[in-house]
């Protein structure tokens, strides 16, 4: 089967959708702290928003089947995954519920599942 002919980007353009709707969700929800006195969480809700942009704009050229999309899609989702681990295994704090295991572990990994099947190094020309 062909890449063209397989669903698997558009399954992961919405996964990755679902992924960047909760950033967004947690950009906004850091910026209430502001009018509290903390001083950075501005710049870490703009770094969210970025990155949930940056999520939305792979998503589309997966969609588009554009030529990187794919592989800084697996990027993304691999250092999300190693992040998401890092949180659940390290003593800081996180929280280690069933929302934080889906968003952080689950999602990223079925996204990598998803983009990596079928890789196979192509033929000399």
């Amino acid at each position: 089967m062909t890449e063209d002919a397989t669903s698997r980007p558009e399954a992961a353009f919405v996964l990755m959708l679902v992924q960047a709707t909760s950033w967004v969700a947690a950009a906004l929800s850091a910026l209430p702290f502001v009018l509290g006195g903390e001083v950075f969480m501005p710049a870490l809700s703009a770094v969210t928003f970025g990155l949930a942009a940056l999520a939305i704009g792979l998503a589309i050229g997966l969609v588009q089947r554009r030529r990187g999309a794919r592989r800084w899609a697996l990027v993304l989702e691999l250092l999300c995954l190693a992040g998401g681990l890092a949180q659940q295994v390290l003593p800081i704090g996180a929280n280690h519920g069933p929302v934080a295991l889906l968003v952080n572990l689950a999602l990223p990994a079925a996204v990598v599942v998803l983009l990596a099947r079928g890789i196979t190094p192509q033929p000399a020309r």
